[in-house]
């Protein structure tokens, strides 16, 4: 069903592309139709299927009309496949892509192992492997692919999924209008986001793998976000790929075009600490909101998504003011590194918590609660299995509720122990590191460069290094095992409906 919905659309781009491709700088006004043509196309297509109800319903709730919602079948990885469609066509209108037949297009296209939740690929950065692939089955691809495969099914149905029980029925309840109280909001929102964090990570290592048994190396989508320093750091991490296509295809036009305007008008644009605020709002503030605006959108048709972009955009905002700015008032860089880099992880980590309360809940109405929960508005309690055990040691003021206490204890304990995993241990990347798992993510003999470069030669030199040995055979085949057995209990992919 997925492909007979999704061809016609690949088919169109095609000719699209072809179109660009013959009218090239000869034609320019023909290419620039064409392309627009293509981008409108494929955002009414991903709208249709995507956002159609969402715009119902928003209509219904301004101005109170009652259009009624069909349930509209969803193709697996519409989002992906449409970016990766409008990249293409950009790229074939830039002069980025010179050449490209009917099958290698499509090869392109349905390369299966990135097909449902990415990553974001570029044709050229995917067709030169292509093109050298032998068509021979590797020893070393295989290990590494499967691998890397079987590290992120134990990730998605052992650590993700095991923590999901205790998360879901405070959702339940904020969603039911139920006050959520200081300590289980806590353990909502950060349980969330380790089940989100393992969930994608999982899976972005099962499509790095699967590829990997077929030569191909995806590029890095996940590099370790919980441990950012800083908000910027923190989207260097996460789905590196639609971070890379927001920024190149909507954040940096824009940029570019409100600079020029304020140049031709004989205005500086961004200028280091002596930025003006004019310029810091027009240059980086508009087009930092509306791309992530555009980001949580684009995660789901819900108000919850927007208010989480938008969150994440007064965050980026935030941090890239503090960045120009800090300098007026603290010069000394090595100072401020040295006294902010612990500050900053704790800020982080609280943003991104407090913005899943919004992520994850049915409504604003939930999201809310939850946060005036997490902000002990709605005050605080302890099941009362709990509370008879700490005796005197119960905090004045605590209420007890009749809950699970077991399920409390438990849930305390994933959340410990989940944090532990993403704070103290290296990511699968770094443990894999020797066979290059991913396309642009170093090896400890090769430079690296931005978020990559701490994981490379940072906590990665003191990390374990996969080896192709018996061991690491057997702890594979662990993993491998554990995860496969566990295929019977009821799972679910968080990241394949955005």
């Amino acid at each position: 069903m997925n492909i007979l919905i999704i061809t016609p659309s690949v088919l169109i781009n095609f000719f699209l592309a072809r179109g660009i491709l013959k009218a090239g700088d000869e034609h320019p006004r023909t290419a620039l139709t064409l392309l627009l043509l293509g981008i409108g196309g494929n955002i009414v297509f991903l709208s249709y299927f995507k956002y159609v109800n969402f715009l119902l319903q928003i209509a219904n709730d301004t101005v109170g009309t009652s259009f009624v919602l069909d349930q509209i079948l969803l193709p697996l990885g519409i989002s992906f496949i449409t970016f990766q469609k409008i990249a293409f066509l950009v790229d074939v209108y830039t002069g980025r892509v010179s050449f490209f037949t009917f099958r290698s297009y499509c090869l392109f296209v349905f390369f299966f192992p990135q097909l449902i939740a990415g990553p974001i690929v570029h044709y050229r950065e995917m067709m030169p492997q292509f093109d050298k692939a032998t068509g021979r089955v590797m020893a070393e691809d295989l290990a590494v692919g499967f691998g890397l495969f079987f590290f992120g099914l134990f990730k998605k149905v052992i650590l993700a999924d095991g923590i999901a029980p205790y998360v879901s029925p405070i959702f339940t309840a904020a969603a039911n209008g139920e006050p959520t109280t200081l300590i289980y909001a806590w353990i909502a929102t950060i349980g969330f986001t380790l089940q989100v964090y393992f969930d994608f990570s999982g899976y972005s290592e099962m499509a790095l793998g699967a590829a990997r048994c077929f030569g191909i190396r995806l590029p890095m989508n996940f590099n370790s976000p919980l441990k950012a320093t800083s908000i910027i750091d923190f989207w260097t991490r996460w789905h590196i790929t639609l971070v890379r296509f927001l920024t190149v295809y909507v954040f940096n036009p824009m940029a570019f075009a409100l600079s020029r305007q304020r140049s031709q008008a004989g205005l500086r644009g961004i200028v280091g600490s002596k930025t003006s605020l004019a310029a810091f709002a027009s240059v980086l503030v508009l087009p930092t909101m509306i791309t992530m605006f555009l980001s949580g959108l684009w995660h789901g048709a819900g108000y919850g998504y927007i208010v989480w972009g938008v969150l994440h955009g007064s965050y980026l905002v935030i941090n890239h003011a503090w960045h120009i700015y800090r300098p007026r008032f603290w010069p000394d860089n090595r100072s401020h590194d040295r006294i902010m880099a612990p500050i900053g992880f704790i800020l982080t980590f609280c943003a991104v918590v407090l913005a899943m309360a919004f992520f994850r809940s049915s409504s604003i109405e939930a999201g809310l609660t939850l946060m005036r929960g997490m902000l002990g508005l709605n005050g605080v309690s302890l099941p009362n299995a709990v509370g008879i055990q700490l005796g005197d040691w119960k905090p004045a003021g605590v209420a007890l509720v009749w809950s699970s206490g077991k399920g409390f204890i438990q849930s305390i304990a994933w959340m410990v122990f989940l944090l532990a995993v993403a704070w103290l241990m290296p990511n699968t990347l770094e443990i894999f590191r020797k066979f290059r798992p991913a396309l642009d993510f170093k090896s400890p003999l090769e430079p690296a460069r931005g978020a990559d470069a701490q994981g490379a030669h940072g906590l990665a030199r003191r990390s374990p290094v996969w080896q192709l040995s018996t061991s690491w055979a057997i702890g594979t085949a662990v993993v491998a095992t554990i995860g496969i057995l566990a295929l019977g209990q009821p799972t679910e992919f968080l990241y394949w409906q955005f």
